[in-house]
């Protein structure tokens, strides 16, 4: 039997989990926050913004990468005395980071994204990828485009990583660094490519397609992680479920939820804990004050891998 365990409640949109350091870390969207959890649930407000945050990742330095997604905007934050760690000549050639919790700009993202940017993950060497939503997604009627995920190199230079997605959102790098999975939101499909050893995207083809809940037409994946037998973990909002998805998409476990799960991560000493964010509402109206979202916590069998 499957446990399920509230992890920490009182928040207004949770997404982009992340395992680092040994602990969780999250943005609250809608909350305009990104939290630092202890192992209790309790957390800790890292960074704030005047814009809703979404992806985050780190540079090998340790400073935290946040995607500003309305501005569109990649900031770059020194979280915990991350600047201790970095180099006289690095402090000097960028000073203006070194105080914690206070937003610099990494990479102006606006000639890529002609709406909203999404979630994050960044490589070994300090490359970021960058997803996107392609159109207005809160305006009713709007229809998706295609539109690419954006790659920025670790000194924010901003290029095109992979061209026309449908809406990609969730993204997971392999433990070798080598293999970039995309979740394509309008698609119900999650998409893969070769990273190359410059950190270019290639050879692009579909991990699987995600085969609706029954009554439902599309299959939308959202946040996704990976494990150790190469199997995705995906948070499916549409169905109020969380999938673990094989190479070809057959579904190999199945976990349904009273609310819209948004995003998962695999953490915890182990790495056998699913982190699932969960929200009320996802709908074009939905309140953004509404404070009843919540992090669940999971137990599973195989340990996560990879990034997220």
């Amino acid at each position: 039997m499957t446990v399920v365990e509230s992890f920490s409640t009182g928040l207004v949109f949770p997404e982009c989990p992340r395992w680092h350091d040994g602990q969780l870390w999250s943005s609250d969207m809608w909350g305009r926050a990104v939290y630092r959890y202890a192992p209790d649930g309790t957390r800790e407000k890292v960074v704030a913004l005047d814009d809703e945050p979404g992806g985050l990742g780190w540079l090998p330095d340790g400073r935290m990468l946040v995607v500003s997604m309305e501005q569109r905007l990649l900031l770059r934050v020194n979280v915990g005395g991350s600047a201790d760690r970095r180099s006289e000549h690095e402090l000097a050639s960028a000073p203006e980071d070194i105080e914690d919790g206070v937003p610099v700009l990494h990479a102006d993202l606006r000639d890529l994204a002609p709406a909203s940017c999404n979630d994050l993950i960044v490589a070994d060497d300090g490359t970021a990828y960058v997803s996107q939503f392609g159109y207005d997604l809160w305006t009713a009627g709007a229809r998706p485009a295609p539109s690419p995920v954006i790659r920025v190199t670790a000194g924010g230079d901003v290029s095109v990583g992979a061209p026309d997605l449908m809406c990609p959102n969730g993204m997971a790098l392999t433990d070798d660094g080598r293999t970039l999975l995309v979740a394509e939101a309008a698609a119900s499909r999650i998409a893969r490519f070769r990273v190359a050893a410059d950190g270019t995207l290639t050879d692009g083809d579909v991990f699987g397609e995600i085969p609706p809940k029954p009554g439902l037409r599309f299959a939308p994946p959202d946040g996704i992680c990976l494990d150790a037998e190469g199997a995705v973990w995906m948070a499916e909002p549409v169905g109020k479920r969380v999938l673990r998805v094989a190479e070809g998409g057959a579904v190999l476990d199945e976990l349904a939820f009273d609310f819209h799960p948004t995003a998962v991560v695999l953490g915890g000493p182990d790495r056998r804990t699913l982190y699932v964010c969960l929200a009320p509402h996802i709908d074009h109206g939905a309140p953004r004050e509404d404070p009843r979202s919540r992090l669940d916590a999971v137990r599973v069998d195989v340990p996560g891998a990879g990034r997220p």
